[in-house]
């Protein structure tokens, strides 16, 4: 298991994962119970492209009225694309009317305000890789503090799934079922397939 230069700082394994090989040939035994489980968690360090860039924009108009202008950019390749994107940022606790604005004809896309929260909400059904989208966010105040009210912007937080993709470029380079006659008897019948998916745990851009 591995590609080039991939270096893990840290990594564990599920109990039912057979190491001794690992060390010397990158490669684990597994002999799987039941059900879905999870093989290994890892951890990286080093400098990899993050797979979205944010780029935040706060106007004071008034100060009764602020402008927050958000782009995002996905920095995957442009073979991939995100979905269930929603993206969501804190507006100011004094916050009187919000009003959200996407480019006309833009698809697939929509924004609502949590008046009790507090929060705005943008939602992108699909993200391709390598696009940049940008909603325009108009924020009106009840007292005229503007420039203190600023600061309660944000942080923006983003969920996400990216199909197909990985950011740590970590791979399975090569999968074998040894003892498929060891399944007689169960209910499902082993097949070989290896699917890579990217989502977000906790994602977060300060303003």
């Amino acid at each position: 298991m591995g590609q080039g230069s991939v270096v893990l700082d840290d990594c564990s394994f599920h109990e039912c994962v057979d190491l001794k090989d690992f060390e010397a040939m990158k490669t684990v035994a597994i002999n799987p119970p039941d059900g879905e489980f999870l093989v290994m968690n890892y951890r990286i360090n080093g400098e990899y492209p993050a797979p979205f860039r944010f780029y935040p924009y706060i106007d004071e108009i008034s100060q009764y009225k602020l402008q927050l202008t958000l782009k995002v950019r996905a920095q995957f390749p442009a073979k991939h694309f995100a979905t269930g994107v929603l993206i969501k940022f804190p507006v100011p606790k004094h916050t009187s009317n919000f009003t959200a604005e996407i480019p006309k004809g833009v698809q697939g896309q929509s924004s609502e305000y949590k008046d009790q929260e507090r929060i705005g909400v943008w939602k992108i059904n699909k993200f391709q890789g390598g696009v940049e989208h940008t909603i325009v966010c108009k924020i009106q105040l009840q007292t005229p503090t503007a420039t203190e009210c600023r600061k309660e912007i944000g942080p923006i937080s983003i969920n996400f799934e990216i199909p197909m993709y990985n950011v740590s470029r970590l791979a399975v380079k090569y999968l074998k079922i040894a003892n498929p006659q060891g399944f007689t008897g169960k209910n499902y019948n082993p097949y070989r397939w290896v699917r890579y998916v990217t989502q977000s745990s906790s994602y977060v851009c300060r303003t």
